[in-house]
């Protein structure tokens, strides 16, 4: 979250960024000043009152001293109103910092400078492009239906066993899934992540610490005997790794990667937006983080776009890579690229990847900081991305490789499928 004293020191700034994503942060932020001045009062009270306090006490000293008793018994009895009105200010000084809190994580992150306008989709800006549209004939098959006639994916069963958006993986298609996952981590290890394996419940500390809670409670799958959140993204747990941690300036970057399964009760039931692959409650992820010293995020977060690129390249799909504009941004994200695999069979674009910097957005929130040179305590920066979310490139594999003898599998994924095709 946003903290205070750069609100009160920005106030305007705060809200011109905030209207980029279609937030109106103005009666907010006139509370928090307003509360926020609050705070500085009864601390400045309270603090006074301890002043007093211990200047009676010389004073006590002197007069027991003395053998002044009465003058003794009048100055313990206001030590005692005093302190009474010290324990009275802490009070409200406590409910007024969780007003402050409260409102606090209704604001959004800022906007980047170089976050476009926009409402929606249709206003993101395509950055990259790459690889090559194949070009399919007239009555090639979509996903789902290479999944029936291959017998890859069995939705049915999922809805038998589960309900819609929990498919069932078969023979080669849980191979394909076991190679995109090894492929994946093998590729992230290799460019210096370090391997995590995650839970796949968190507390609420965690999904508040990373912006899940409460902006997006309805979304996550909730266990409440336990009070625990099934993840929607390997991003929580990982992230969380370092809540509440000081690091050292030397230790910076620490990037780490993680497969995990993922929950998400995701809006939409119908239309070709939620067919197959396109949509699911349950998928395979994996994801990568970093936590990184502010004054290189924004290298960093160039750095895993084209990483995450270059993986999409290797598996033969065409691509591209666009910056969300305002009104399609998260709440907890400064700046974010998505990465878009071209699905042929449906002659549409899928979301792949979103690639983010939350700057020090999750940081405060999470109490990430580190220790600098000159021995200041300075919050992190935190950036995430998906490298790769697996459905949709699933669906992209089938439906762009497939051919009359079969459906045929990128060279990159050979030695971890053990087969060339999918007959």
């Amino acid at each position: 979250m946003l903290t205070l004293k750069y609100i009160a020191e920005n106030t305007e700034d705060v809200i011109r960024r905030l209207e980029k994503k279609h937030f109106d942060a103005r009666e907010i932020v006139s509370q928090l000043i307003e509360l926020d001045n609050q705070r500085k009062k009864t601390q400045l009270e309270s603090d006074q009152a301890a002043a007093e306090i211990n200047k009676l006490s010389k004073e006590i000293g002197t007069f027991i001293k003395q053998g002044k008793q009465a003058e003794v018994n009048a100055l313990k009895d206001r030590t005692i109103k005093l302190k009474e009105s010290i324990k009275s200010l802490e009070n409200q000084r406590n409910e007024i910092e969780k007003k402050l809190t409260a409102l606090l994580v209704q604001l959004p992150n800022l906007p980047h400078e170089s976050v476009p306008e926009g409402k929606g989709a249709e206003d993101n800006i395509i950055e990259q492009v790459g690889g090559k549209i194949p070009a399919l004939s007239s009555d090639a098959l979509t996903h789902w239906e290479l999944a029936k006639k291959y017998d890859l994916i069995d939705f049915e069963l999922g809805v038998k066993i589960t309900g819609a958006g929990f498919p069932v993986y078969k023979g080669k298609g849980a191979r394909l899934q076991r190679a995109l996952i090894d492929f994946f981590l093998d590729s992230a290890r290799g460019a210096g992540y370090l391997e995590i394996q995650p839970p796949y419940l968190v507390n609420a500390a965690s999904a508040f610490a990373t912006g899940q809670l409460p902006d997006k409670e309805d979304q996550m799958y909730y266990c409440p005997q336990d009070d625990l959140y099934l993840i929607p993204t390997a991003e929580v747990p990982v992230t969380n790794l370092y809540r509440g941690v000081i690091l050292n300036e030397s230790e910076l970057p620490i990037k780490n990667t993680a497969y995990s399964a993922c929950f998400r009760r995701e809006a939409g039931s119908y239309g070709k937006d939620v067919r197959g692959l396109n949509r699911l409650h349950q998928f395979d992820k994996v994801e990568i983080v970093q936590i990184q010293h502010p004054d290189k995020s924004y290298e960093t977060l160039a750095e895993m776009v084209a990483y995450v690129e270059s993986l999409v390249e290797k598996l033969e799909l065409p691509w591209r890579t666009v910056r969300l504009c305002g009104g399609d941004m998260s709440f907890t994200s400064a700046l974010t690229f998505d990465i878009e695999v071209f699905s042929a069979a449906q002659q549409r674009w899928l979301e792949v990847s979103s690639v983010s910097n939350f700057e020090s957005y999750q940081a405060n929130r999470l109490k990430c900081r580190f220790r600098a040179t000159d021995k200041k305590i300075q919050l992190c920066h935190t950036l995430n991305g998906s490298a790769l979310a697996l459905p949709r490139i699933v669906a992209a594999l089938l439906e762009n490789n497939q051919t009359v003898d079969g459906i045929k599998i990128p060279a990159v994924l050979v030695p971890y499928t053990g087969f060339e095709m999918i007959y």
